[in-house]
């Protein structure tokens, strides 16, 4: 893509003058390095959509400081038909946050008061941190069903953005519960917030804003559990995945469960409990469980480096789960290693089958509720080679999910039906949804 959309300046300067005025002008600002930043995420780390950016660019950027001031920004843009891409903390990986028809970019990450805090939930503004959010349920004697690898990341950009994270082995994917209500704005003039709850908020998770702006969300918490950061090596990475459903089933069921060969594990932060040329198991455990998980590495022909007692330290494996590792591997080697997402038994049962579908494979795993899952990591050649290895994969039971693309994958064709209705022009988000999507794809996977 070399030709980024916009809005002609004539409805862009009139929405400014009115933003100012709703909202003030510290809020609310065209500064060419704003702009920038408010057009970028962690594209650059796969390597399908280097080839294609920029995906677009920012006209204005808006920072509302209350869930209040997010409705007022969107019906503004609205009534000047300017498109509204929301964002949080910007953590994403592949342009679901970029702005791809330009327009107005909306930085919610501001309003991120924590609203109340209930005996079996919390709620904030969209801006509000996760972490944050764990630490106030902690501070209650509850902890969150889940909160994602990027801990940092916004509870609005989580759960229009993601899926899972620590806590997803017990409490499985956002929409299975996490999310009990959300407040949304539709894209309509003079919309007002509108309270979903249960199944009804479900249409608005995993949408990246699509179907509407979210301004609050409440999510479930559970009691708070006595957590240890647990971290064991092994020589050989098959070692390791042995181990994957012998810990998923450690009762008190583990918050996360991850595992590298050595290659991958040697390009994480350096930690004494990662040791060097040694294949890694980190996990997160209750303390009930450790010496049975201690027994299970020992029998396995692996060695327990530490266990560690606090939240930094847990959540400092969280922040080196999931696809972090990759993410790593990646830094490493910039532009060499593609990803992709996998899901099955077969990479436990077949995992030389599953590495040798593509050139120098490497497997990131998690444990899981229900199957394992992870991160394929492979050198890069081409996206019509990465493609071709798709139904190679299938056959031997692996699922996978092709994350070099920004359109929304969860239950589209529902998704599209309600965008018609919360956004009939086609401001939410453009780019990212249904036919809307192919018109920016070019030569995407």
């Amino acid at each position: 893509m070399t030709d980024l959309a916009s809005v002609d300046a004539d409805r862009i300067d009139a929405l400014v003058a009115d933003l100012v005025a709703a909202l003030g002008a510290d809020v609310v600002t065209t500064d060419a390095a704003a702009l920038a930043r408010a057009s970028i995420d962690g594209s650059h780390l796969s390597p399908v959509i280097t080839e294609l950016l920029p995906l677009g660019q920012a006209q204005i950027v808006v920072t509302p400081t209350s869930a209040a001031d997010i409705a007022v920004a969107v019906g503004a843009a609205v009534r000047h038909e300017v498109p509204i891409t929301p964002r949080g903390k910007g953590t994403g990986n592949y342009g679901q946050g970029i702005p791809m028809a330009g327009g107005l970019v909306l930085d919610t990450s501001r309003a991120r008061r924590v609203l109340e805090v209930g005996d079996d939930y919390i709620e904030a503004e969209s801006g509000a941190v996760m972490w944050m959010l764990e630490q106030t349920a902690n501070r209650a004697g509850r902890q969150l069903w889940m909160y994602p690898s990027t801990a940092q990341t916004t509870v609005g950009g989580f759960v229009s953005g993601g899926s899972g994270g620590t806590g997803s082995i017990a409490n499985g994917l956002l929409h299975q519960g996490f999310v009990t209500a959300v407040e949304v704005i539709r894209a309509v003039p003079d919309s007002e917030p509108e309270w979903m709850e249960g199944e009804d908020a479900i249409p608005y998770l995993h949408a990246y804003g699509t179907t509407g702006i979210l301004t609050k969300v409440r999510v479930a918490t559970e009691p708070l559990q006595p957590w240890r950061a647990f971290l064991a090596s092994f020589d050989t990475f098959e070692q390791v995945v042995s181990l994957m459903r012998p810990f998923a089933a450690l009762d008190p069921t583990p918050r996360l469960v991850s595992g590298d060969r050595a290659r991958i594990a040697g390009t994480l932060p350096s930690d004494l409990g990662i040791p060097a040329g040694r294949a890694s198991l980190r996990a997160i455990l209750d303390e009930a469980t450790i010496d049975e998980a201690t027994r299970l590495v020992n029998e396995a022909g692996g060695r327990v480096d530490d266990v560690r007692e606090g939240a930094q330290h847990t959540v400092k494996l969280s922040m080196n789960s999931y696809n972090h590792p990759i993410e790593w591997l990646q830094k490493s080697a910039p532009g060499e290693y593609f990803h992709l997402e996998v899901l099955g038994d077969a990479l436990v049962d077949d995992l030389a089958g599953v590495e040798s579908v593509y050139p120098d494979a490497m497997l990131h795993i998690e444990a899981q509720r229900g199957r394992p899952i992870g991160m394929l990591a492979a050198r890069y050649t081409s996206a019509a080679d990465v493609l071709a290895g798709f139904d190679r994969l299938a056959a031997l039971g692996v699922q996978t999910h092709n994350p070099h693309q920004w359109a929304v994958d969860f239950e589209p064709e529902r998704a599209a039906a309600l965008a018609a209705v919360t956004d009939p022009q086609g401001l939410l988000n453009p780019g990212k949804l249904g036919a809307r999507a192919s018109e920016y794809t070019g030569t995407q996977m």
